[in-house]
């Protein structure tokens, strides 16, 4: 086997344009995950049990189904009910709905964290309940689990390679388009490799440098 730098050279056009679909998908996907995940974790403290009961299945059947299983759904089965989306917005609501799953519990534990004190100090000061929600308890809550959202984020790049099986041409889907053409696999596959370990392995370090500022 020979690495083959020409080949590297004309990949590379194609990688740049799969890493901004990648990371387009990644960065809408997470934005989507944040915030369905938040009204998740509030519609699970809720006190009527109409509105906990079927989130709470909801939840805990999307997060136990396979995301390339929830992407051929949505892709495949929802036309059939008269609703058709373009490969990249379904691979974007297939992300975050997914990992939206993830981050209520999240976004949960945040807010059982927050001291109970919070809540009576509020009280005590007759705080309407969504100003306590929005001013009180939440900027507390969302502080603390910063880092573990981080983690899903870092956990959601490495899982966008599956919108590639509905047709979205991210990095990994470019490679196997670049390899069928030009039968040259390993040059594409090793600079995709390269890509998501440039991209995840700071990003880690990142997320550890500020759980240790916010623990302070």
């Amino acid at each position: 086997m020979r690495w083959d730098w020409n080949a590297v050279g004309d990949f590379m056009p194609r990688f740049w344009d799969g890493l901004l679909v990648t990371l387009q998908a990644l960065v809408l996907g997470a934005l989507l995950a944040f915030a369905l995940g938040l009204v998740w974790a509030l519609a699970l403290r809720s006190p009527y049990r109409l509105v906990r009961w079927p989130v709470a299945a909801a939840t805990e059947f999307v997060r136990n189904t396979p995301l390339l299983v929830q992407l051929f759904f949505l892709y495949y089965v929802l036309p059939e009910w008269g609703l058709t989306l373009s490969a990249m917005a379904t691979g974007v609501i297939g992300l975050g709905l997914h990992y939206s799953t993830y981050t209520a519990e999240v976004y949960r534990a945040g807010i059982d964290g927050v001291p109970a004190g919070q809540w009576e100090a509020a009280t005590a000061l007759s705080l309407p309940r969504v100003l306590t929600w929005r001013s009180v308890i939440l900027p507390q809550a969302v502080r603390r689990v910063v880092p573990a959202l981080g983690n899903y984020v870092i956990a959601m790049l490495k899982d966008t390679p599956m919108i590639f099986v509905i047709g979205v041409m991210d990095m990994l889907g470019q490679a196997r388009q670049f390899a069928a053409e030009t039968f040259l696999t390993v040059e594409a596959f090793t600079v995709v490799g390269i890509a998501f370990i440039a991209l995840s392995f700071p990003a880690s370090l990142l997320l550890r440098a500020l759980e240790r500022r916010l623990v302070r």
